[in-house]
């Protein structure tokens, strides 16, 4: 909620900015505009805010591409031309790793733009409160510190005369880019002041926003740098507790972030303070540390507020101590048997991939108390799967395992993402039982009894699905060791979805092989590549085998026991193909008989013949251009009762 104590006198007449110049920003026509947003599409509104509309577009000069974020004015907002002119003089004299960089601007008639640097991951406010996003404590952090650093630099650090008061820190006003690094955004509200002077003010009409806003510049206008630190402190508290600067839908005394959070700390609840989705994974001293400046930070006093460099100190050295925390902890990890379920959640993926942490009651609700209607399967990592769907009608499977047995999946899946793959996104604890959260609203797996049902287009559709998750796989040197149909998920659009990454094995690289123990791989027989089953012997070649039985499954539609491999491979080569497929299929013949040929190369006896899955995701997506080589003839490994 934007605050203004007092109107710009004659502000909507200031056409043209004062005593500055442009330097590496550039004025672009309204035609250019108009062509980088399709006319203002609003199929390309990325946001919106008190100045206007956002909108992504195309910056297009010669054979380069630039893609943007293209701020319009709305003539009805109460930012004005003022605002706007700020805004460009400001960003075209500032030039910083954490600042929004601003490319141009447009002026024509009453249309007033701003041509902005894309920032892709959206603002900081839209993680914490709107997509709920898990951050990681230490994201957090270096999130903090970004910010820090720029206003640190907007304070001190310009090379020019003056250093600017940004006047409306927020978590809005707070972008992040690919690698989660802050930009501070939003420059319509800044103000000048002299750098070698630290508490000169500036007499101003109060603008800012509820909730950030220093009570000491609300009561007397007068604005510091200060009042940027108090709004710093805000944010830290945000970022901290994970709730908004304002709640409007607590009881009025709790309405303020900044009134609850000091309570908090005064009466010894400072646990209380920390977002739930973060509370294992904070160091009590980091804590400590972290909570303490920000309270400096919104001291009523600015003169006990710290400077933004003193800020910056300050959070670097809580990033140092976490780092040698957890340096520490990983150490323990690897040399004992890990004592925190949590700690290892929090800490597996590292900085790039954070599970979220659900309350337990929250996927109890999911699944209603895992009624045996929302039971869909049984696997060998779980007794069970169920669906379920969360409070905002998104769809979920939940595994349910013991403490000992996640390790493996866990361990890999927060560092593989994939359209094929089942993506992990969460867990929840409840005394022994560990609970994996999948973001996928399955309806069954790939037993025959639903491949029956499926038409030629669907099952092409399943095979190459799984053929893209394991050559994936393969890239990043992982072998699944269990394709197998039981672990293969299916939405209603039957879409597939590879899951189970018990066995699976990752390797230095995707060429070699290892020896591995068989345990209950024993259940399907007839997927085991005869090395792994005759020597034990583990490499990406026995995933091309289990994946070609699983095409010839899919496509005759009954069990790949040896004898009906040899069977498969006799019609293949005398051309009664027809012999032998799925009565209910109906699709292009020649297109099912490639199919086949494809399924009998990746069930050769000598893995050094089978394909590679590079080799056959082309085979598969080149209907004609690829010549297949003559599959050897099929011979049963080993003695099996059929």
């Amino acid at each position: 909620m934007q605050v203004n104590a007092g109107a710009l006198k004659q502000s909507h007449r200031v056409t043209k900015p004062y005593h500055f110049h442009f330097w590496k920003c550039h004025q672009f026509t309204i035609s250019e505009i108009n062509l980088a947003t399709h006319n203002f599409n609003e199929s390309l509104i990325i946001g919106h805010g008190g100045f206007g509309m956002v909108y992504k577009g195309t910056i297009t000069n010669g054979s380069t591409h630039l893609v943007v974020a293209i701020k319009r004015m709305d003539s009805t907002s109460n930012q004005g031309a003022a605002e706007f002119w700020n805004e460009v003089q400001m960003l075209s004299k500032l030039r910083h790793c954490h600042l929004v960089s601003l490319i141009g601007y447009c002026n024509h008639g009453e249309e007033m733009i701003l041509v902005y640097e894309y920032i892709p991951h959206g603002s900081l406010e839209d993680h914490l409160h709107k997509f709920q996003t898990p951050l990681s404590w230490i994201r957090r952090l270096k999130i903090c510190i970004g910010v820090a650093r720029g206003l640190d630099y907007l304070h001190t650090g310009t090379g020019i005369k003056h250093g600017v008061i940004h006047r409306d820190v927020k978590t809005s006003n707070i972008l992040l880019d690919d690698n989660w690094a802050a930009k501070i955004s939003d420059f319509g509200l800044s103000k000048l002041a002299p750098i070698n002077q630290p508490l000169t003010y500036v007499n101003t009409f109060v603008k800012g926003t509820f909730g950030y806003l220093d009570p000491d510049y609300y009561a007397t206008g007068r604005l510091t740098r200060k009042s940027d630190v108090y709004a710093f402190g805000v944010v830290l508290l945000e970022v901290l507790s994970g709730k908004r600067a304002v709640d409007t839908s607590l009881d009025d005394e709790h309405w303020g972030l900044v009134n609850w959070a000091q309570e908090s700390m005064k009466e010894g609840r400072l646990k209380q303070i920390v977002d739930y989705t973060i509370r294992v994974g904070v160091m009590p001293k980091c804590l400590k540390q972290f909570a303490h400046l920000a309270n400096r930070c919104v001291h009523d006093n600015p003169k006990q507020r710290p400077t933004m460099a003193e800020v910056v100190a300050c959070l670097e050295s809580i990033l140092v101590l976490h780092e040698k925390a957890i340096a520490m902890s990983m150490r323990t990890f690897w040399g004992r048997r890990l004592n925190s379920l949590e700690f290892y959640f929090d800490t597996v993926g590292g900085e790039n991939r954070i599970l979220r942490r659900f309350e337990f009651k929250t996927i109890n609700v999911a699944t209603e108390n895992f009624a045996k209607d929302n039971r869909m399967l049984r696997c060998s990592l779980a007794p069970f799967m169920y669906k379920g769907k969360l409070q905002n009608g998104r769809g979920i499977s939940i595994a349910r395992i013991g403490c000992q047995d996640y390790k493996n999946e866990v361990s890999l899946m927060v560092k593989l993402e994939h359209e094929n793959l089942l993506p992990l996104i969460g867990y929840s604890i409840e005394g022994k039982k560990v609970y994996l959260v999948y973001d996928f609203a399955f309806c069954s797996n790939l037993h025959l009894s639903i491949i029956g049902l499926l038409d030629w287009n669907k099952r092409k559709k399943v095979i190459l699905g799984v053929a893209r998750a394991l050559l994936y796989l393969h890239q990043h040197d992982v072998i699944h060791a269990n394709v197998i149909p039981g672990n293969i998920l299916l939405d209603e659009s039957f879409h597939p979805k590879l899951s189970n990454l018990e066995f699976s094995r990752c390797l230095t690289t995707i060429n070699e092989a290892v020896f591995v123990e068989m345990g209950t791989m024993w259940e399907t027989l007839e997927y085991i590549a005869p090395e792994l089953h005759q020597a034990n012997r583990l490499s990406a070649k026995a995933d091309v085998y289990s994946f070609g039985v699983l095409v010839l499954e899919t496509t005759i539609g009954c069990r790949m026991y040896n004898c009906l491999k040899r069977n498969v491979w006799k019609n293949w080569m005398e051309g009664t193909s027809s012999n032998i497929l799925d009565p209910r299929i109906h699709g292009n013949p020649s297109s099912i008989t490639r199919f086949i040929h494809i399924g009998l190369l990746c069930v050769q006896e000598d893995a050094d013949n089978r394909p590679t899955m590079e080799e056959v995701v082309g085979m598969l997506t080149n209907s004609s251009s690829i010549n297949l080589p003559i599959p050897k003839e099929y011979v049963p490994p080993w003695m099996i009762y059929d």
